[in-house]
């Protein structure tokens, strides 16, 4: 069969979703996807809008049915849906029922492995059922862990007939790459849903998949390593980030001295626990951070201060990335003309003395919260947060995703729309 691009409409507004389906079109989509968000939100009649819209387009239904196989094909089936998702995982007679009630309301089944560890001996037992797809998923949350892979398919497709989809996270670099792997359909959400230019995007997947080429994408990708990690944090914003950790606070009074625009400061953090006003274990801290960290600071939260213009200098020399001080700083305006990155909770002109109290890489405690040696800071106008060196892949990525949903709103908002009018906020107040 034809490689065929199909575009997943994971929307909670209809609105919304029918005008991506639009632009997705436009650029030369496959099939569409009533994704299962949509579907709990909207009902059966996304599909109806769907099909209405696009008659001569296949609709797939992402149901992800687990149980009463059987009436939930035939409602989609008479809603318009032209294939329904059914899950690889659910009991072998649903998966066989959702299968022939496809055949008597002509529409195909397509299973969906998401959550299944032995895919391919469970992929031999579901072949055998007559299922149309096979869908090999990987999640949003396991997106988020930095995993995308196509080994699997690869697997497969020594295995069995049934011809295979692939989707989760991918975009114009990796869908070559599913191709190349043995996928005939590719399917594709954020890379879409979430451009400003949905047509434009969907047009680029379909290049690269014509030419089994990777296309370069500096959006829609998600880190694994320590320097992709980098690079997200220095894309995002501390907002990102905070909405990406539920609304995390960010470190509690601890406020930028230095500021210009689109100021941004990301290290992992090397700590500090001195006294107030004790500023040698802090100096000290200079020659030992590495290139590209944070020195973190708890001083009392305090004066005197225990940093300053000489300090800065002699970390612009080191190439550290920048300073947190919860206690107090000076020689403001010099640090300022070094544009070097640096926060603090208070400022005044006094310092102290180099008593040599203290400690150097422990935990410490600022801005309210506890930071551990080699925990990502990340700062900008805003303020500091602070993301647990273990969950540094997951969050990355997630703020990732928020700065790239935020890109899709701000280009409806530009078009005429207001924040409310388009996320239908009334709607979805609490009751």
């Amino acid at each position: 069969m034809d490689k065929i691009l199909q575009v997943a409409l994971d929307f909670v507004d209809l609105k919304r979703a029918l005008k991506v389906a639009g632009e997705a079109v436009e650029g030369g989509a496959d099939w569409l996807e009533a994704g299962t968000p949509l579907i709990k939100s909207e009902g059966l009649d996304a599909v109806r809008a769907l099909k209405k819209l696009f008659p001569k387009k296949i609709i797939v239904a992402d149901l992800k049915t687990f149980d009463a196989g059987r009436a939930e094909v035939e409602m989609a089936a008479k809603a318009g849906a032209d294939i329904v998702s059914v899950m690889a995982a659910a009991p072998i007679e649903t998966i066989r029922d959702s299968v022939l009630a496809g055949r008597n309301y002509g529409c195909r089944v397509m299973v969906d492995f998401l959550g299944v560890s032995d895919v391919e001996n469970r992929a031999r037992q579901l072949a055998e059922t007559g299922v149309d797809f096979f869908n090999i998923h990987l999640g949003i949350d396991q997106q988020m862990k930095g995993r995308v892979s196509f080994e699997i398919i690869k697997k497969l497709t020594r295995i069995t007939k049934v011809p295979l989809a692939a989707s989760g996270g991918i975009n114009s670099e990796t869908a070559p790459l599913a191709i190349k792997a043995g996928a005939a359909i590719v399917i594709v959400g954020g890379a879409i849903n979430k451009s400003p230019d949905a047509v434009s995007a969907t047009r680029l997947i379909k290049k690269a998949m014509a030419k089994q080429k990777s296309i370069p994408t500096t959006l829609y990708r998600r880190a694994g390593t320590e320097a992709e990690i980098l690079k997200i944090l220095k894309s995002v914003s501390t907002a990102n980030i905070s909405d990406a950790m539920h609304r995390a606070f960010g470190l509690s009074g601890i406020v930028p001295v230095t500021q210009w625009p689109r100021m941004k400061m990301v290290g992992e953090a090397f700590t500090v626990r001195t006294c107030p006003g004790d500023w040698a274990k802090p100096v000290e801290a200079v020659d030992l951070a590495q290139p590209g960290q944070v020195i973190v600071i708890n001083a009392g939260g305090v004066p005197p201060a225990v940093w300053g213009d000489l300090a800065t200098n002699s970390s612009v020399v080191r190439k550290l990335a920048g300073v947190i001080i919860d206690g107090a700083i000076r020689d403001v305006s010099e640090i300022r003309k070094l544009k070097f990155p640096a926060y603090s909770r208070q400022i005044c002109p006094q310092a102290g003395e180099p008593k040599g109290f203290g400690e150097i890489g422990v935990p410490v405690y600022v801005g309210g919260r506890k930071v551990f040696p080699g925990d990502w800071v990340i700062g900008d106008e805003d303020g500091v947060m602070v993301i647990p060196k273990e969950e540094a892949v997951e969050f990355a990525n997630r703020a990732m995703d928020v700065l790239e949903k935020e890109n899709r709103l701000r280009a409806e908002i530009r078009k005429g729309g207001t924040l409310a009018q388009i996320t239908e906020l009334l709607r979805w107040e609490k009751v």
